[in-house]
C-alpha cells in the first residue's frame, strides 16, 4: 500500500518520526515478527515490542494514509512516556530502545536487536611519563558527535566531526588522573578506538547546545553529510582497533535522517527514510507522506540565518556489505 502516516496525538512528532525509522527497517521488523506474544490482555497492553507489531500490522493492512498510533500511545504512557510533552528525539530513541529490548522474552531475539543497533568502543588511558595503559571496551546505541570542536569553532563536515570524536585528548593540569605505576599524578592521554560497527548505525548530531546560563540554544550552521560513508576512508589506524574482516564491512549507505525545525523550546520532528525495497526517499511528517528527492534531503544540512530551518539531528546509516 506504499508507506503510511501516523497521525499527531499530540506533541507526539518526535515519536511519530522514530516509530517511521523503526518500522521502515526491515532488520528490525524481521526481529519483531517473530517476538512472543504476552498470554494475558494486560500484558499485551503494556508490551511495547507487541504494541509495535500490532501498529505495524495495522499500517501495511489498512488502506488508509495514515493511522493512529492510539494504543501504542497508552502503552508508552505506562512507562513514562507521556504525550503533550516536547523531547529530544536522541533521548527518545534510547528509551524506546531499552523498553524494546527489556520486552522481548527470547534472548535470540535480545542478542539479534543488540547486534542491529550496538556500537563498540574501546576507551584508552596512557600515562604521558611512563606510558602505563588502561583500556576499558564500552558499547553505545548512538555515536554522540559534536558540531563544535573545543574552540566552538565548526566542524565543516560529518566526516570532520568524526575525525574530531576520535582524536586523541590531552589530560594536563587540573585534569591529570593518578598512575599506579607512577604512583602520582601524570599527564594522559585520553582516546578512543572504534571495535565494531553494527548493521544499523545511528548518529546523533549535537546540536543543542547548553551554556553556562542555563539556556539551551540550536546550533543550525551547514553541515553536509554524505550518502555512502566509508570508515576506513574517514578515520585512521591509530583511531581503530578492528581486524581486516571487521573494517571490510564499514562501509554505509544513509537510510533515514530524522531533522528538527524550530527552537528548542518550540521545535517539531520529521523523518526522511529511504524505502529499502523501492530504493526511493519519502518524508514522513506525522499523517502526511510525501516522494521527496536526495536535493529535498540535503536542505537538512541546516544554515546559519536559519535558526528556525530544519537541521537534520540523527542520522541512520546501513551497512552496504554486511558480514
Amino acid at each position: 500500500t506504499g508507506p503510511i502516516g501516523l497521525y499527531n496525538l499530540g506533541q507526539s512528532c518526535c515519536l511519530n518520526s522514530l516509530l517511521q525509522v523503526f518500522l521502515m527497517n526491515i532488520n528490525f521488523t524481521g526481529i519483531l515478527r517473530r517476538i512472543t506474544v504476552p498470554p494475558r490482555a494486560g500484558q499485551r497492553r503494556s508490551n511495547v515490542p507487541y504494541q509495535m507489531l500490532l501498529l505495524l500490522e495495522k499500517m501495511q493492512c489498512g488502506k488508509r494514509k495514515a493511522v493512529r498510533p492510539t494504543e501504542l500511545a497508552c502503552c508508552l504512557s505506562a512507562h513514562r512516556v507521556e504525550l503533550f510533552v516536547q523531547y529530544d528525539a536522541a533521548q527518545l530513541f534510547l528509551h524506546l530502545w531499552n523498553l524494546i529490548k527489556k520486552q522481548m522474552k527470547k534472548l535470540e531475539l535480545v542478542e539479534e536487536l543488540s547486534d542491529l543497533y550496538t556500537i563498540c568502543i574501546q576507551e584508552h588511558l596512557a600515562c604521558q611519563n611512563c606510558y602505563f595503559e588502561i583500556k576499558n571496551n564500552s558499547s553505545m546505541l548512538t555515536l554522540p558527535l559534536p558540531v563544535l570542536d573545543s574552540n566552538s569553532h565548526r566542524l565543516k563536515t560529518l566526516e570532520d566531526c568524526l575525525q574530531y570524536f576520535f582524536q586523541p585528548e590531552e589530560l594536563t593540569g587540573q585534569n591529570m588522573c593518578f598512575c599506579e605505576q607512577c604512583g602520582r599524578k601524570a599527564p594522559f592521554l585520553q582516546s578512543m578506538k572504534l571495535v565494531h560497527l553494527p548493521q544499523t548505525l545511528t548518529i546523533h548530531l549535537k546540536r543543542f547546545c547548553f551554556e553556562k546560563s542555563s539556556y539551551t540554544h540550536k546550533l543550525s550552521h551547514y553541515l553536509p553529510f554524505p550518502r555512502d560513508l566509508d570508515f576506513n576512508e574517514v578515520l585512521t589506524e591509530n583511531q581503530c582497533q578492528a581486524d581486516d574482516n571487521e573494517k571490510a564491512t564499514w562501509q554505509y549507505g544513509l537510510f533515514a535522517v530524522v531533522a528538527h525545525s524550530g527552537s528548542t523550546s518550540c521545535g517539531h520532528y520529521c523523518a526522511y527514510i529511504q524505502s529499502l525495497t523501492e530504493c526511493k526517499w519519502y518524508c514522513f511528517n506525522d499523517s502526511e507522506v510525501c516522494q521527496v528527492s536526495w536535493d529535498d534531503v540535503k536542505c537538512t544540512y541546516g544554515h546559519s540565518n536559519l535558526h528556525w530551518g530544519e537541521t537534520a539531528y540523527l542520522l541512520i546509516y546501513m551497512k552496504k556489505h554486511p558480514q
